[in-house]
C-alpha cells in the first residue's frame, strides 16, 4: 500500500475518520452563528450594565483593578429608579447566557474541523482569521464557563470574578466583532443558499450533505445521515428551552421559582417573615456572636464627627418602611420584601451631613470574604427608600439576613445591600484611616 495514501490530507485531520457528519457545512454553522450574533451583544451590554452597577470607578474595594482606562469610558452612577432595574437586566443576562449554552456548543461542534486544519497558517490574512477564531473560541468558553461557575457559587477561578469576567468579555466581544467583519459576507451567502423552512420539512431520508466548497466545514467523505438538520436544530432548540424552564424562575419569581432547578444552593430558606433567598449565611460568613450580640454598636462617621449607637438607640431613631426586592449577580432575585429601619440620609444627619449627604462607605462585621465593605454613591444615600434595615416583613432580621442591621438600597445589586453592618463612614470611598 502506498504510505502517502494513509497520511492525513493537508486540509484536515484524518477526514476519512473524523468530522464525517453530513450535517456540517456553511449553512448550519451560519444558522447557529446568526442566533449568537443576536444573543451575544445583549449579553455583552447587560454585562457592562451589571459592572457599572457595582460602581467600580468609586471604590477599590469592589474591584481592585487600579484603573479602568479606556474600558471605563461608559461607567456612570447607577440609578435607584426604577427600583427593579437591576433585577431585570441581570436576570436577562444570566438567563440568556444559560439559554445560549446549547447554541454555543452546537456552533463549536459545527466548526471543529477548522480548528485542526493543516497547515495552521497559510497567509497573513489566514493568520488573522485563525487568531480571531482562537480568541473567539477561547474567550467564549472562558466567559460562559466562569459565568456558569459564578451562578452556581463555585469560585474555582483564580482572582476576583468581576474583573476576570469584565476583561474577558471585552476580549471575547472584540473577537466576535473581528470574526463578524471577516465572515459576514460568507455567512450571508450561506444563509441564502438554503431555504430555512424547506430544511425544517426535510426528514433524515432526504438529508444530503452541503456542496463541497473551500470552507473546510463540509466532510470530504460524509457518513450516512442519522439525523436531519431539522433534528439538529430541534435538539439544540429543545436544550435551550429546557435550560430556560429550569433557570428563569429564579429571576421571574412567584410560582415559577419552584421550577428553577439549576438555581444555586440556599434558595429554600424556609417560611415566615425571613423566608426568602439567602446568598451567604451567617455561618458561611463566619459571623461571631460577640460581634452581633448585646455588645453590638453602630458607628457613624463623617464631617469630622463620630457617633456610636447601641441597638436600642438605633431603634429609637425615626423608623421608615420600604418595599424592595433583592437581586444578585447570580441571576436570582426575590419579590418585594417590606423593610423597616432608619433612612441613610437620617444617619448622615447624625454627623451633620443630612442636608446634602455624600456617598457612604459601609463596613460589615465580617472579617474575611468579598464585599465585607462597599461604597454607596450619594444618589443611593439620598434616596429616601435607602435604609439601614432592622426588620423585614414585620419581624426582626434573622441572622442569615444580616441581624441586627443591614443595608437595603433600591436598584442595587444584592452584594451592595451589606449585612451585619457595624460602621458607616459618610464621605469615604475607601477604608477609613
Amino acid at each position: 500500500m502506498n504510505v502517502r495514501s494513509r497520511l492525513p490530507s493537508p486540509g484536515s485531520v484524518r477526514p476519512d475518520t473524523f468530522w464525517r457528519s453530513p450535517l456540517r457545512g456553511p449553512w448550519l454553522t451560519s444558522v447557529f452563528g446568526a442566533v449568537l450574533l443576536v444573543g451575544i451583544p445583549v449579553l455583552f451590554l447587560t454585562g457592562l450594565v451589571s459592572y457599572a452597577a457595582y460602581n467600580p470607578d468609586l471604590s477599590a474595594v469592589n474591584d481592585k483593578t487600579p484603573d479602568k482606562g479606556l474600558l471605563g469610558f461608559y461607567l456612570f452612577s447607577w440609578p435607584t429608579d426604577p427600583y427593579w432595574l437591576y433585577r431585570v437586566t441581570q436576570g436577562v443576562h444570566v438567563t440568556l447566557g444559560i439559554v445560549l449554552v446549547p447554541v454555543l456548543l452546537a456552533k463549536l461542534w459545527s466548526v471543529v474541523p477548522k480548528l485542526f486544519t493543516l497547515p495552521p497558517v497559510r497567509s497573513v490574512g489566514h493568520a488573522l482569521d485563525r487568531l480571531s477564531l482562537l480568541l473567539l473560541v477561547g474567550g467564549g468558553l472562558f466567559e460562559f464557563v466562569t459565568g456558569v461557575l459564578n451562578i452556581q457559587l463555585d469560585y474555582l477561578f483564580p482572582g476576583s470574578f468581576y474583573p476576570l469576567h469584565f476583561y474577558g468579555a471585552w476580549v471575547f466581544f472584540g473577537a466576535v466583532v473581528a470574526h463578524v467583519v471577516i465572515r459576514l459576507p460568507r455567512t450571508v451567502r450561506a444563509l441564502r443558499s438554503r431555504d430555512f423552512r424547506a430544511e425544517l420539512r426535510t426528514p433524515v431520508a432526504r438529508t444530503r450533505p452541503e456542496p463541497a466548497d473551500d470552507s473546510g466545514l463540509v466532510a470530504p467523505d460524509p457518513a450516512p445521515p442519522t439525523m436531519s438538520r431539522r433534528g439538529a436544530l430541534g435538539l439544540v432548540g429543545l436544550g435551550s428551552v429546557v435550560l430556560f424552564v429550569v433557570t428563569a424562575g429564579q429571576s421571574i419569581g412567584g410560582s415559577l421559582r419552584g421550577t428553577a432547578l439549576l438555581a444555586p444552593h440556599g434558595r429554600q430558606p424556609g417560611s415566615g417573615p425571613n423566608g426568602f433567598p439567602v446568598n451567604k449565611t451567617a455561618a458561611l460568613a463566619h459571623i461571631r456572636e460577640r460581634d452581633v450580640g448585646p455588645d453590638w454598636r453602630l458607628v457613624v462617621r463623617g464631617g469630622g464627627r463620630r457617633v456610636s449607637l447601641t441597638l436600642a438607640q438605633v431603634r429609637e431613631l425615626p423608623q421608615h418602611r420600604s418595599s424592595l426586592p433583592i437581586a444578585c449577580v447570580e441571576g436570582w432575585s426575590t419579590e418585594n420584601q417590606h423593610w423597616e429601619g432608619v433612612r441613610l440620609v437620617d444617619l448622615a444627619g447624625l454627623v451633620g451631613l443630612g442636608d446634602d449627604p455624600p456617598g457612604v462607605f459601609v463596613e460589615s462585621v465580617q472579617l474575611h470574604g468579598s464585599f465585607r465593605a462597599v461604597a454607596l454613591r450619594d444618589n443611593q444615600v439620598r434616596d429616601t427608600r435607602s435604609l439601614l434595615a432592622l426588620r423585614v416583613n414585620g419581624a426582626a432580621l434573622s441572622a442569615d439576613h444580616g441581624s441586627p442591621a443591614r443595608i437595603i438600597v433600591p436598584g442595587a445589586p444584592g452584594v451592595m445591600n451589606t449585612k451585619w453592618v457595624r460602621q458607616l463612614s459618610f464621605g469615604e470611598t475607601t477604608w477609613p484611616v
